[in-house]
């Protein structure tokens, strides 16, 4: 099977994360504390885990998925350590779910819409399997917003194959979401690469 960029630098994905310390490390804690006690969360193309392990710690439940075999395997060996046993993991498409509609009260896909050449099928699918009442939530890195110094590791990650195909701005960024019909709120959390933190609330049946 052909290795991905992402099968390549699952071993130092964590490492590199480190370069925009700051804005994920603040990430990872807003989007934990969003998470409702003892929900159902699906966190797509979760990478090593992180958001997947900030979510547990109010969850009932988390299925920590990823298309990148290498980097769920990464994910699996963080929870182990971190003692975590209401984490389980499947290989998932984000852009095609097995599961039925409004099947987890707290979806999470973090840092991969930009990555996307069509992110609007992959929002169609995630906010599909968003329970009624529950949260959507897409925080993404505002590539278009990046620091000078920041710049040259962007390319390094290029030269290796690394492909974004979006780079989205705060405004540009809430314009898509809002394009796609979503109660959207995004903010900005600061760092060399700003992210945009987008929550969308599924609303109740009447």
């Amino acid at each position: 099977m052909t290795m991905t960029f992402w099968d390549k630098v699952a071993k130092v994905y964590d490492l590199a994360e480190l370069f925009n310390r700051k804005a994920n490390a603040e990430t990872v804690r807003r989007v934990g504390q969003l998470v409702p006690q003892w929900s159902s969360v699906l966190d797509c193309a979760a990478g090593t885990g992180e958001f997947s392990l900030a979510a547990a710690e109010n969850a009932g439940s988390v299925l920590c998925t990823d298309l990148s075999p290498a980097m769920l395997s990464q994910a699996e060996k963080k929870v182990k350590r971190c003692g975590k046993t209401n984490i389980s993991f499947s290989q998932r498409d984000l852009n095609s779910l097995p599961e039925a509609d409004g099947t987890y009260d707290v979806v999470i896909a973090a840092n991969v819409l930009h990555l996307l050449l069509q992110p609007e099928t992959a929002v169609k699918e995630l906010w599909r399997v968003t329970a009624p009442g529950g949260m959507l939530i897409l925080p993404t890195y505002l590539q278009g917003e990046t620091s000078l110094f920041f710049k040259p590791f962007v390319t390094i990650y290029q030269y290796f194959g690394f492909r974004p195909y979006w780079k989205f701005t705060l405004g540009s960024y809430r314009a898509f979401l809002a394009g796609q019909g979503l109660p959207v709120e995004v903010t900005r959390v600061v760092g060399a690469m700003p992210v945009g933190l987008a929550v969308c609330r599924k609303p109740q049946p009447f």
